[in-house]
């Protein structure tokens, strides 16, 4: 994955957040999901950690919950512009 490709879309419920990433292949459009945990380090500054403690399970499953929402959503427009590129042609 290139440092420069922006997510998709995002879901956050602090300090969680679901970056929804677009990908194709051969066989067309997929998505895939990374998490993180945002967190201060001692220094104060902002830092992100791809690990979760038991407090932040149930808040990592809500979000995974919104990312999968998200994706159904993306997925229509991925369908309606497919449509509309076969009625344009």
């Amino acid at each position: 994955m290139s440092d420069t490709k922006k997510p998709a879309a995002k879901v956050t419920l602090y300090p969680v957040t679901a970056a929804i990433w677009r990908n194709q292949n051969p066989s067309g459009v997929f998505y895939s999901v990374t998490f993180e945990r945002s967190f201060k380090d001692d220094a104060g500054k902002w830092q992100s950690a791809s690990t979760f403690n038991a407090n932040d399970l149930l808040l990592l499953a809500k979000v995974a919950d919104q990312a999968h929402s998200e994706i159904f959503k993306l997925r229509a427009k991925d369908r309606q512009a497919d449509q509309t590129d076969e009625d344009a042609a």
